[in-house]
């Protein structure tokens, strides 16, 4: 009987051991604990599959059930930041207050949420905490956009709150009313975050209605394009956690209400074969031209992917693919000269590493001043995983830096 339990436990632990290990690069930040974390999350995302082919509920549903109920868990940190939650405009946002006299005028960031534009909850865990330190570590006003998401709502839904909250909080009257110098008011955001903060940055940045200016922009890995699932860091990074290529795809599609049969046509880039609307596409084409915009140690041997024949049916089906509101690469040079100051933070490890290097580089054609912050060790989602109970070094040094850079400039 002993010898047929030890044989079980062994099997069980070969199982879970095959599991969890994934091959990883060697550069990695801690690749034993990214394992895990990912096990876990796949597992969570094979749950949701199951139960929406079941017709029990929506993927994104569960999935998203399951971080709230881990989020949940996370302690509050940085407990004197008082937190207020109001509507701007109609849009759900929450406010953090430093402490001390509301006499002096402060800083202020208004902080827009990853997760795929479908996943996350902004006022819990590892979002409440980063919110909070930022509050804390800057002695700032930090307004945290709490946006509807997919499937409920889909593109141009949570732009157009992102953009109603910045318009409100920007008005002079309301910066006033929580002591906000409107010279030092910043946008951050992490994924997609990331891409609806630069969407919104540029929308205020020409926005002749809008009288006070954000400052500075602040990209955490951002996702800005979907017309080239081939750049040279999609290519390298395809198969690395947490944001595998194939996730990202889905997150793209669940966005602009597309069919995730799709995905594998998209990751193939068959929306932007040879064979399709090349007077269209070369205008897009030549803003996200990564042999060119890329500096040549990231580009290695890669080369572009576009096949002969593809799938015209996904661009007329899916207009936003070269929406500049969807896709903020994409945004014209004329737009980009409006855009603020930028920070900009890319991994190594990280499928999207190419979409903020590019940007990064057409900003600064632009004539805009961009700093862009690379990690060698960095992966994905490495910012939220700070905080308990990941406490991933490169995300601490990621936050750490960010915010760092917010101190000096903002």
């Amino acid at each position: 009987m002993m010898k047929l339990l030890c044989g079980i436990t062994l099997l069980l632990a070969v199982a879970v051991a095959y599991y969890i290990y994934i091959p990883l690069p060697r550069a990695i930040s801690e690749p034993w604990k990214l394992m895990v974390l990912d096990a876990t999350f796949r597992g969570v995302v094979s749950m949701g599959d199951v139960a929406h082919s079941l017709g029990l509920s929506h993927r994104v549903h569960v999935i998203n059930s399951a971080i709230i109920n881990f989020e949940s868990l996370v302690p509050v940190t940085n407990q004197e930041i008082q937190a207020e939650d109001i509507l701007f405009d109609g849009v759900h946002v929450r406010v953090y207050h430093p402490p001390g006299r509301e006499e002096k005028l402060r800083r202020a960031v208004m902080f827009i949420h990853g997760g795929g534009w479908a996943l996350c909850a902004p006022k819990l865990g590892s979002y409440d905490s980063l919110c909070r330190q930022m509050a804390a570590d800057l002695d700032a006003v930090v307004v945290t956009v709490d946006y509807r998401m997919a499937p409920d709502v889909r593109f141009p839904v949570q732009y157009d709150e992102c953009v109603q909250a910045a318009k409100h909080f920007l008005r002079p009257e309301v910066l006033a009313q929580y002591s906000v110098d409107p010279e030092r008011v910043a946008v951050c955001g992490d994924s997609a975050g990331g891409n609806l903060a630069a969407a919104v940055a540029q929308r205020i940045g020409i926005d002749n209605s809008t009288s006070v200016k954000f400052k500075l922009q602040v990209l955490i890995y951002p996702v800005l394009q979907a017309l080239d699932f081939n750049t040279a860091s999609y290519q390298q990074n395809q198969n690395v956690p947490i944001l595998y290529r194939t996730l990202m795809a889905r997150f793209w599609l669940e966005y602009l209400d597309g069919n995730l049969d799709l995905v594998h046509s998209i990751i193939k880039n068959k929306h932007t074969a040879q064979d399709q609307n090349q007077n269209l596409l070369s205008l897009s084409h030549s803003k996200l031209n990564w042999t060119n915009l890329l500096p040549k140690r990231l580009i290695k041997d890669y080369k572009p992917i576009f096949p002969l024949i593809g799938s015209p049916k996904i661009l007329k089906d899916l207009p936003a693919l070269l929406d500049a509101r969807a896709a903020p690469l994409l945004a014209e040079d004329e737009v980009l000269r409006m855009a603020p100051r930028a920070y900009i933070l890319t991994g190594e490890h990280d499928v999207l590493r190419d979409d903020g290097m590019m940007y990064a580089r057409r900003l600064e054609l632009a004539g805009v001043s961009v700093t862009n912050d690379h990690y060698e060790d960095g992966f994905h989602g490495c910012v939220t995983f700070a905080f308990w109970p990941c406490y991933f070094s490169v995300g601490i040094r990621a936050v750490q830096n960010y915010i760092a850079w917010l101190d000096e400039h903002l």
